[in-house]
């Protein structure tokens, strides 16, 4: 795999290769379940964090991308060509992976989900909880329509209220917010219910709930190029504040006894902003450091190039086949340890040869003289 380390930045490889890991290693609990004390509950976390990593990162780099395109003012041309650079990157390998499963569902004589159309249109979490069938999909809808929805809003701002470009910009990531914020108030006075796994159902993974994610991301990226003195020289101050806020997340909750069933606004109002905003804190460092010793830059560029795949791949494929085939129930806790590692040398092998042999194939098709005649602005 040939890399050009020029045009990497090693910080912001290591959050994705951390956000990847994190959500990998947390499905090992299918595997371990009893898992007790702090090993489960790290895991279970981890599982949490590694999504939210995903989402400030990918704010971040998109929002870069809109204020760089979008310095002047907003076009049809240009915003359709960043769709297209998008969904080249995103659509792809999620359909490939879609009917991957479709097919190790039917060869396993289950039933396919009755609104299995809604994972074509990336609906099938949109206001409410989706079918255990492609669970690790959950996150993509919130992914796709923030994709949609940040450059038709800020060309709205643009175009009937006169607005600057990057002021368009900033006032769409903080209406998002805004109303991120809003849908969980909805949500704590009228649906909420006191129990862990429906929080994690039904608010976490639904998308309606979950559209501000991606834009705590977008305002670290509008900090970054407005407020470029203040976000480089305070760099290491935010780190830490970053570290202080993350003790909390993990540890500081847990002992201050702040438990859904007792402090259920902490979990529906403000558990995932303070993570979006935690995450936040650690861009400023990290999209400052451009390199690494060679042996740990390799490794970790490699793991944040595969991640994708890794993500689609790594539960309901490669898990979901090995649970099959290789049921684990009777299993000692050795044996579960020597399958953890099957499942997860498994998951790299099948995340690489699928990057290698079509995903990157099918990112390298937004470069064709083809696409960039038809969909680039001039």
């Amino acid at each position: 795999m040939q890399i050009d380390y020029s045009k990497r930045i090693f910080g912001l490889d290591l959050m994705r290769a951390v956000a990847i890991l994190f959500v990998v290693f947390s499905h090992a609990l299918w595997i371990v379940p009893e898992l007790p004390g702090l090993p489960g509950e790290l895991l279970r976390l981890m599982g949490v964090l590694g999504v939210e990593i995903f989402f400030v990162l990918s704010g971040f780099l998109i929002g870069r991308i809109l204020l760089r395109q979008f310095s002047e003012g907003y076009n049809k041309q240009g915003v359709t060509y960043f769709w297209v650079r998008r969904w080249f990157r995103t659509l792809p390998n999620y359909y490939l992976i879609l009917f991957v499963n479709i097919g190790i569902v039917l060869f396993m004589g289950r039933n396919l989900p009755d609104g299995l159309w809604k994972y074509f249109l990336f609906f099938q979490n949109a206001f409410s909880s989706m079918d255990i069938f492609f669970t690790e999909s959950w996150s993509l809808p919130i992914e796709e329509f923030t994709y949609l929805l940040a450059p038709i809003l800020a060309w709205a701002l643009w175009k009937f209220f006169k607005l600057k470009a990057q002021k368009a910009f900033l006032y769409t990531a903080i209406g998002m917010i805004v109303f991120g914020l809003l849908t969980k108030v909805f949500y704590q006075t009228q649906v909420a219910e006191s129990d862990m796994i429906f929080w994690n159902t039904e608010l976490k993974a639904v998308m309606i709930y979950r559209l501000d994610a991606i834009f705590y991301g977008m305002l670290g990226a509008y900090a970054a190029q407005y407020f470029a003195d203040f976000w480089t020289r305070n760099r290491w101050i935010l780190f830490l504040l970053g570290v202080l806020g993350m003790l909390l997340i993990s540890f500081g909750i847990p002992m201050l006894g702040w438990f859904i069933d007792s402090h259920p606004w902490v979990w529906n109002l403000g558990y995932l902003p303070f993570c979006s905003l935690v995450i936040a804190l650690f861009l400023p460092m990290l999209s400052a450091w451009k390199t690494a010793p060679r042996i740990i830059r390799g490794a970790v560029t490699r793991i944040s190039l595969i991640s994708y795949s890794m993500y689609l791949l790594h539960y309901s494929v490669v898990l979901q086949l090995l649970k099959y085939f290789l049921p684990t129930e009777r299993l000692s806790l050795i044996d579960k340890g020597m399958y953890v590692l099957v499942y997860l040398s498994l998951t790299f092998v099948a995340s690489y040869v699928l990057y290698r042999i079509y995903e990157r194939p099918m990112m390298n098709l937004r470069d064709h003289r083809l696409v960039k005649r038809y969909f680039q602005a001039p």
